[in-house]
């Protein structure tokens, strides 16, 4: 008589390797995040700057503000610290996929998980998902601080205010784009200082300088850089009254990004690691 159970192919063999499924692949990807010093120091860094900052330049700015000689909105500054927080989104998304390439850690990472795509999801949902988190975190800590000192001076914004909530909430969403952003950079070009340096010339260097190119098509070269175009929507009003509106600037960011990743994913799917 035949042993059909021992014929059977979805019969677990002891002993035998099993492929890991997503929920494996997606602990294992928390626990290499976490388990670098970087990744601490760069969220508490990123605390810090966003915070920090925030409650600094309102500190300073809020007698200002209040006198009236100020032709900036108080709105303005409530997540200032923000755009300097950028620098250590970028940093964690660069170093999410280029340190497994700088210590041959990607190697074992593809033998353990032979499915690409699972680890690039599961790297995107880990390094976007702490973004978003620590991102609100920050601006919501970086208001209440930073909007005490303008209080003080009669010059306080609320929560019910015009875009506060949104740009609150977005601070995050923008935090997570950002470190996609450079998660397919250096997806692309695999080496640390090359994808970050890219990576941080986009946003701050090109971005800025785009603006001094002549005419209309200069003017949408910079509209559409990632970083003006994705950064409007962090502030109820924006200090650059030339910038997309926030929803429309956030979603031109977005697909930049995923075209990017695409890109990323392309690369990663066929390079040899």
């Amino acid at each position: 008589m035949i042993d059909t159970v021992s014929l059977d192919p979805n019969r677990h063999v002891p002993g035998a390797r099993r492929h890991p499924g997503f929920g494996d692949t997606l602990h294992a990807e928390w626990l290499k995040f976490w388990s670098v010093r970087s990744t601490g120091w760069s969220v508490a860094m990123l605390f810090v700057l966003g915070a920090g900052l925030t409650a600094l330049v309102c500190a300073t700015s809020a007698a200002w503000l209040a006198s009236g000689e100020a032709d900036e909105s108080a709105g303005s500054f409530i997540t200032w610290g923000l755009f300097f927080a950028q620098i250590t989104a970028l940093v964690l998304g660069t170093l999410i996929i280029t340190s497994e390439y700088g210590t041959g850690m990607i190697r074992a990472t593809l033998s353990a998980t032979p499915r690409r795509g699972a680890v690039l999801v599961a790297k995107a949902l880990v390094l976007s998902g702490t973004l978003f988190v620590a991102g609100v975190v920050t601006a919501v800590a970086g208001y209440l601080a930073g909007n005490w000192f303008l209080d003080r001076e009669g010059v306080g914004v609320a929560l019910s205010d015009d875009g506060v909530l949104r740009s609150l909430l977005a601070s995050g969403l923008y935090l997570a784009g950002l470190g996609l952003f450079a998660m397919a950079a250096g997806l692309l070009i695999r080496h640390t200082a090359a994808a970050l340096s890219i990576a941080l010339a986009l946003v701050f260097v090109v971005g800025n300088m785009a603006f001094l190119l002549p005419g209309t098509w200069g003017e949408w070269v910079a509209k559409l850089m990632p970083g003006n175009a994705g950064s409007s929507v962090v502030t109820p009003v924006s200090f650059n009254p030339d910038l997309l509106a926030p929803w429309t600037g956030f979603a031109v960011f977005t697909a930049e990004v995923a075209a990017l990743l695409l890109a990323g994913w392309l690369v990663f799917r066929h390079r040899d690691a």
